[in-house]
Order: C-alpha cells, then sequence, then structure tokens
C-alpha cells in the first residue's frame, strides 16, 4: 500500500492513550486517512481536539461495535482498506482467583469483541477485493507468565484465531498480522493494577502476600522495566505491516518479546518454566 494517498483509510479501536493513540498519529503522519476510536465520550472529544477524526467504540458492546463501523463508513464514504485491533484491557491475578466474571470480561474486550469487529469489517474488504487487519497481541500470547492468566488466555486465543483467519484469507488479498509487543511505556500498567482492585479478592486469597509485594514492585518501577519501548515503536512495526507489499505473519517488538518467542522454540518446557517464574 502506498503511504502517498490520503485515501486510504484505516479503523484503529483503543485510541485513547499508548498504542492506538500513537499509531493513529503515525499513520496519519504517513498519508492515511485515520478513524480513531475510543470508549469514553471524553476521550474521543480528546482525538478529535487532536485534529483526529475519531468515533466511540466500546470493543466489548455489540450495539457499540455496529454503530462505530457505519459511522466509519460514513466518514470514509464506505471504504475500510485497514483494521488494527489494539483495544483491550488487562486483569490481573493468580489463576484460582478467576472468577467467570472476570474471565468474561477478559474474553469480551481481548477476544469476543476483536472478532466480532473483523468479522463486521471483511465483507467490506472482500467487496472492495483488498485489505489489511492487524491484531495486537502481546508476548504472552506466545510465553505465559506468572499473575496474567486471564490476559495470557486471552491473547493466546487471539492468536490461535488470527492464524487461522489468516489461513482462512489465503487467495484473497485480504492480509493479516500480528503484532506482539514485550514491554511498552503507556498506562496500560497502571489501569491493569485498577482493574486488579475492582475485580479481584486479593485480602481473601492465597496469594495476598504475593500480591502485595508486586504491586509493591509496580508501583516503584512504573515504565522502567528493562528494554521498555515507547508506544511510538510499536506504532511503527504497525505501518510496516500495514504498509508492506509482502506483511508478515508476526512482528515482535522489544528485545524480551524477540528473546522469549526464540527460546520457546527452543528450549524444553522446564527450562522455559524456570525463566519465565524468575522474571
Amino acid at each position: 500500500m502506498s503511504t502517498k494517498s490520503d485515501k486510504h483509510t484505516v479503523l484503529i479501536t483503543g485510541c485513547s492513550s499508548g498504542i492506538g493513540l500513537a499509531t493513529a498519529q503515525v499513520l496519519k503522519a504517513r498519508g492515511w486517512n485515520v478513524i480513531a476510536s475510543a470508549r469514553k465520550a471524553e476521550d474521543v472529544q480528546r482525538l478529535k481536539q487532536l485534529g483526529l477524526r475519531a468515533v466511540q467504540l466500546n470493543i466489548a458492546d455489540p450495539a457499540s461495535i455496529e454503530g462505530a463501523l457505519n459511522e466509519t463508513l460514513t466518514l470514509t464514504g464506505g471504504r475500510l482498506d485497514a483494521l488494527v485491533n489494539n483495544a483491550g484491557l488487562a486483569i490481573p491475578g493468580a489463576v484460582e482467583d478467576l472468577s467467570r466474571e472476570i474471565l468474561q470480561r477478559q474474553f469480551d474486550a481481548n477476544f469476543f469483541g476483536t472478532l466480532e469487529l473483523t468479522n463486521s469489517a471483511l465483507p467490506i474488504m472482500r467487496r472492495q477485493g483488498h485489505g489489511r487487519i492487524v491484531m495486537i497481541s502481546s508476548i504472552l500470547g506466545r510465553v505465559a507468565m506468572r499473575w496474567r492468566g486471564a490476559y495470557n488466555a486471552s491473547k493466546f486465543a487471539l492468536e490461535g484465531i488470527t492464524d487461522t483467519l489468516r489461513l482462512e484469507l489465503r487467495g484473497t488479498n485480504i492480509r493479516v498480522s500480528l503484532i506482539c509487543p514485550g514491554p511498552v511505556k503507556s498506562r496500560f500498567r497502571d489501569n491493569a493494577l485498577a482493574n486488579f482492585d475492582e475485580y479481584v479478592d486479593a485480602a481473601s486469597s492465597p496469594h495476598r502476600e504475593s500480591y502485595a509485594r508486586l504491586k509493591a514492585q509496580t508501583g516503584e518501577e512504573k515504565d522502567n522495566t528493562p528494554f521498555t519501548v515507547p508506544p511510538e515503536t510499536v506504532a511503527r512495526k504497525i505501518a510496516r505491516a500495514l504498509e508492506s507489499r509482502h506483511p508478515k505473519a508476526r512482528y515482535y517488538v522489544t528485545v524480551p518479546a524477540h528473546v522469549l518467542a526464540f527460546l520457546r522454540c527452543v528450549l524444553p518446557t522446564r527450562w522455559m518454566d524456570a525463566i519465565l517464574t524468575r522474571i
């Protein structure tokens, strides 16, 4: 895809901050007709103040998905060249503390809603004869880590459905890619901690002492985790997936993502478990 024409349209979910906002700004600068979306009305207004065209979209709400896609098509004259599925959330907690409610909320945002929007966009791309779909996954969709069971599971599921979709779209001009970042500087971690406080009964958990220690460490570290990159680094990789003549199935971002993906392929499970337990 050329970056010279503003006729190339893209809908990006989860643009209130972080990767989504950076992607909207990077693609706009590269000549894309960007439709940014966010869950809250105030974030949509802020996006418009930044010079972006924006729609309100709650990825966990089917009615909101339908309304946002219809509004997007109105803004683009019925055209949708690309979809970047970035919206999502994380609810940390040990597996034995994950209620059905927690898992449902996690999957509604990270899996079910993303798939519903994608399936709604595919008929448009088929009529056009082309399209690009980029799924924002995580290295935690390739390797699991403690205390992130709900998030791990949602991203593993997203990776599996995306691999399947890519195979089923072979022979069409619709390309599908996964972006698998490691640590990225954003509000994601703070939002995850807020979700933990809201949904997990830490006081009654057998892991309550570990939770207290981990929360204290997270507060101290903020975004100073080694090899943390700014969201613009991920945005540039998304642009590459959208604009390459032959996009890759997966793009890893950050040193930890590359290293862990490699180790997962070459190390015995017992060795890999030992490494992941120490991280």
